[in-house]
């Protein structure tokens, strides 16, 4: 056999466990991960690479129905990687009892291409296994799956399940990228990605969703041992302004120093982060925006 390598992509609802199972398949914090849905805006390539294959994993945004242009941009990423693609992991709920209309949506979407999709019921530490045998009948019902497996994206084990699939289904070929490379994202977006995930995790439902984050500085110093980061967050209201500062800037450094730890460990420097709060009214429909923002 000789050297296998492909691309992958990660496809379901929102907050369906997408970027967890990306970075325990890397072995990488790439993605970044929250309890909340639609964390995931942009379409991530991170490669794995040994002496016997390479896995462009895409980690896209979770399938769902647009409410603003950030919506509708978010749904092009998601669905356009199906056809440039040679096996899609799709991944749903064990907790669900049936299949929901956004998952009918999605399946209608998989059976319009010729790639091969794997089926993934995620989270089944939840539920008593002999719960599972329905619901996998009725998702091998819908349709004619490659191959369908209960997994949990937060145990070790399911690493090597996932992956010897996807190896086995792999074409042979050359490897498209570096053997030392990880990510397809220059260190800013990463960071971007970092501080908003911060803020996700920080604050309560409707204040993170309406924040972007902009990196407006990023500097190496001349040992190259520090890089400088400047970072605009964006938020459309005043008052989740100050709630993002918090009383005596309190929530603002919390989330940069869990930021610039992140930063940190992922980029291999030290790092000295700045951000500063900024109120952007109905920021997700503004093309200019959704531009500068790396959204367009």
């Amino acid at each position: 056999m000789g050297f296998r390598s492909g691309f992958v992509t990660i496809v379901g609802r929102p907050n369906v466990g997408k970027s967890t199972l990306l970075n325990l398949l890397t072995g990488e914090k790439i993605a970044i991960m929250s309890d909340k849905p639609q964390t995931t805006r942009n379409t991530i390539k991170t490669v794995v690479t040994t002496d016997d294959y390479q896995v462009v994993f895409m980690d896209t945004p979770g399938m769902h129905r647009p409410k603003n242009k950030l919506g509708n941009y978010m749904m092009k990423s998601a669905t356009a990687t199906l056809e440039e693609v040679d096996i899609i992991l799709y991944m749903v709920e064990a907790t669900d009892k049936t299949i929901g209309h956004g998952n009918l949506s999605i399946i209608d979407n998989l059976k319009k291409v010729k790639t091969p999709v794997i089926l993934l019921i995620n989270k089944v530490d939840l539920v008593e296994k002999p719960g599972l045998l329905p619901l996998i009948y009725t998702y091998s019902k819908a349709m004619d799956f490659e191959h369908i497996i209960p997994i949990s994206a937060i145990d070790s084990e399911t690493k090597k399940i996932v992956m010897d699939e996807i190896i086995r289904l792999l074409p042979e070929g050359e490897p498209y990228f570096p053997a030392d490379m990880l990510t397809d994202q220059p260190g800013k977006v990463l960071v971007q990605e970092i501080i908003r995930e911060k803020i996700l995790n920080l604050f309560s439902d409707e204040v993170p969703h309406g924040v972007g984050v902009e990196v407006i500085l990023f500097k190496e110093k001349a040992d190259k041992e520090l890089l400088e980061i400047h970072a605009n967050i964006y938020c459309e209201k005043e008052s989740h302004k100050g709630i993002i500062i918090g009383k005596n800037g309190d929530m603002l450094k919390k989330i940069g120093t869990l930021a610039r730890q992140d930063s940190e460990n992922l980029l291999g420097a030290k790092v000295f982060l700045k951000l500063w709060v900024k109120t952007k009214s109905d920021w997700r429909n503004n093309d200019f925006m959704l531009r500068e923002l790396g959204y367009k």
